[in-house]
């Protein structure tokens, strides 16, 4: 294959070059994007026709040309990954997605838009369609795909090119570039020499408030040239300079490929073309009646497709069942092999993890996120696809795994990532390795970061993907670096996400249950919330952070929920009012979201009906009314923090054991 991939796609080859193929064919395929497009929209009377237009010529020389997809295997392992960044030009990828074969039948596409139909306005992700990645917010697509190279060079390195041998092409826009997401990803990827990752810039100088010029006049291709990357610039309706482009980037081994291609906006819209009007609302019925006039395109009926297109279209299966046979080849030939099939399957197939005690003793001080960094060194041998690391924290936040090198150009095998600086970019990334698949990857930080890269994080509840999220430093007992650092709404806002489950173990023995937690969650990001301080290791029967809360001491007069740090606060004034005859009982809740999945009547055991409920948390209190409710206690903190030690800002506010002694004997009196 074109790029010095040593004989293991030569199928790739052959059905690249289409000497056969007429060119109006393929101009065929280009026009029935753009009238399902406009159809698809005018439908609605929703959404963005323009984007897919003006895409129309670039995704049919991609997909009839390049990409290598097998419509009747959409998620088979070593198929290329294909991105829209821009996820506002949906109708494209849909458009694509029927015309190919995929699982899309052309009623979804009439209902685009529509309740209960898989065509989105911004789909996100829907493997079993062939929906690698298509976002909603602009430069998420870009981000993810770093992430999705990354994990192509680390199997390939790990498995060799016969099991592991594919790209990862993406369409970028305007609003991509501006993001600044696209600056941390950029330059990661070229720092990294991601030569499998190639971009397409869909440059058509068009957003919502009129032309770029308005804001953005930067050299993207010196931008990127400066990354790194090798790019090229092109006419993006000229095919023939399309089809050259890409090959050029293909040829690039060592670095990542941006092409600039200039393009017009609604491409063949007679009155709309080069307009704003046309990037985010119907063009009109006048207007579409009169583009398809000038395509020479059936004007009676919508979503009039020629049979003629699919059978342009119809390469994209041919191609694709063909690689796939010669890889499950290889793979029956390499497994043939156990210790290779049970290695694959490791990675893809693996086992619910079991973490077992890390031999910490009651009563020692053992701050959560050490007790993380001993969790991860333990599960590292026993999980091989576990990788991740730190946005430049990982001495802090504990998070190098032992004995292994980093992930590098040199090291593809590496399983220790140095993202650098950039929070965004890490997240995205590290999403992207776990939709990709194969990897088990998690990203840390101090929890005040997560404000850095919470578009990523949001993404990966909102796409259920198993991402890790590794927050330390999370509370006003980081001390003296102050109220920057500080958290206090974080925890809240996290919680407040749907399908994100929020963990903040009380001390070394919950830390190491919740990371079998995280790991054993498929359908959704964990965030695994860590202390700076040392905690006192618990006596505690182990099993309590899957059920997400439990009884950590009995009582019968009222109970304190608490979390964290927190909890050997909880104990011990529990202990001090046991002395008054008061009985507390004292509930430790690392995971809120695991606490609610369980069933009522493990709830009613824990929190019995009737019994005064009070929390306890060094975090904004809005949540815990749920369980407290009207004549219920929340102690927290809701204002920021202050620079002081660590002790002083316990006494300070209200977090030592006689201050909340003091508060639950008000509150009961």
């Amino acid at each position: 294959m074109v790029g010095g991939d040593a004989g293991c796609r030569i199928v790739s080859l052959q059905w690249s070059r289409r000497g056969s193929r007429s060119l109006s064919n393929q101009q065929l395929a280009v026009n029935a994007i753009k009238a399902l497009a406009m159809d698809g929209v005018q439908a609605a009377n929703s959404g963005h026709p323009g984007a897919p237009m003006g895409m129309a010529d670039i995704a049919t020389v991609l997909w009839t040309r390049f990409l290598v997809v097998d419509p009747a295997d959409p998620t088979w392992p070593d198929r290329d990954r294909f991105i829209v960044s821009n996820g506002h030009a949906s109708m494209l990828v849909y458009a694509l997605l029927h015309l190919s074969g995929f699982p899309l039948e052309m009623e979804a596409l009439k209902n685009f838009r529509q309740f209960g139909y898989p065509t989105a306005g911004h789909p996100e992700r829907e493997p079993h369609l062939g929906i690698d990645m298509t976002t909603g917010p602009l430069g998420q697509g870009f981000g993810t795909g770093v992430g999705m190279a990354i994990a192509e060079e680390h199997l390939r390195a790990v498995f060799g090119d016969d099991l592991v041998n594919h790209r990862t092409f993406g369409l970028v826009s305007d609003g991509d570039l501006m993001e600044g997401i696209s600056s941390e990803s950029g330059s990661m990827a070229g720092h990294l020499g991601l030569g499998r990752l190639i971009y397409i810039y869909d440059d058509n100088e068009i957003s919502i408030e009129g032309d770029t010029d308005l804001s953005f006049t930067e050299d993207v291709a010196g931008r990127f040239t400066a990354f790194g990357w090798h790019t090229e610039d092109i006419d993006g309706h000229d095919q023939q300079a399309i089809g050259q482009a890409i090959e050029a980037a293909l040829a690039v081994p060592d670095r990542p490929s941006l092409i600039v291609a200039h393009t017009h906006i609604a491409h063949g819209a007679p009155n709309k073309v080069d307009t704003e009007a046309a990037h985010g609302s119907p063009l009109g019925e006048d207007e579409v009646r009169l583009t398809k006039e000038l395509m020479g395109w059936p004007t009676e009926e919508p979503f009039t497709v020629p049979r003629e297109a699919y059978e342009e279209f119809s390469i994209v299966g041919v191609r694709g069942a063909d690689a796939r046979a010669e890889w499950t080849k290889r793979r029956d030939e390499a497994f043939s092999d156990p210790a290779i099939a049970d290695r694959w399957n490791a990675y893809w197939n693996p086992e619910p993890v079991t973490v077992e005690p890390l031999g910490f003793e009651v009563g020692e001080s053992v701050a959560s996120r050490k007790a993380s960094g001993r969790a991860i060194n333990h599960l590292a041998p026993r999980v091989p696809n576990l990788v991740g690391g730190s946005a430049d924290l990982a001495p802090s936040t504990n998070t190098l795994i032992d004995d292994v090198p980093s992930f590098s150009r040199e090291s593809r095998l590496g399983r220790n990532f140095h993202f650098g600086i950039r929070e965004h970019g890490m997240a995205a990334a590290v999403n992207g390795m776990v939709v990709h698949g194969g990897l088990r990857p998690f990203g840390a930080t101090f929890l005040v970061f997560n404000d850095y890269m919470r578009p990523a994080v949001r993404l990966s509840a909102l796409m259920e993907a198993p991402s890790i999220w590794v927050y330390t430093h999370d509370s006003i007992f980081l001390g003296e670096d102050g109220p920057t650092h500080q958290p206090i709404e974080h925890l809240a806002s996290l919680r407040a996400m749907p399908n994100m489950w929020v963990v903040r173990p009380a001390d070394a023995g919950e830390t190491s249950e919740a990371w079998e937690l995280a790991l054993n969650r498929t359908e959704g990001p964990t965030c695994l919330i860590l202390t700076r301080q040392g905690l006192p290791t618990l006596d505690r029967e182990a099993g309590g952070v899957h059920r997400g809360g439990y009884v950590l001491r009995a009582g019968s007069d009222a109970a304190v929920i608490a979390t964290g740090s927190e909890v050997s606060v909880a104990l011990a004034a529990a202990e001090e009012l046991a002395g008054e005859g008061k009985s507390i009982r004292v509930v430790s809740m690392p995971c809120v979201e695991a606490f609610l999945a369980q069933d009522d009547g493990y709830r009613a055991q824990v929190l019995k009906a009737g019994m005064p409920v009070a929390s306890l948390e060094a975090a904004a209190t809005l949540g815990w009314q749920q369980f407290a409710g009207k004549d219920g206690l929340t102690m927290g903190i809701d204002h920021f923090g202050a620079s002081a030690p660590a002790k002083r800002l316990a006494e300070e506010f209200g977090f030592t054991p006689a201050s909340v002694a003091s508060r639950l004997r008000d509150w009961m009196s």
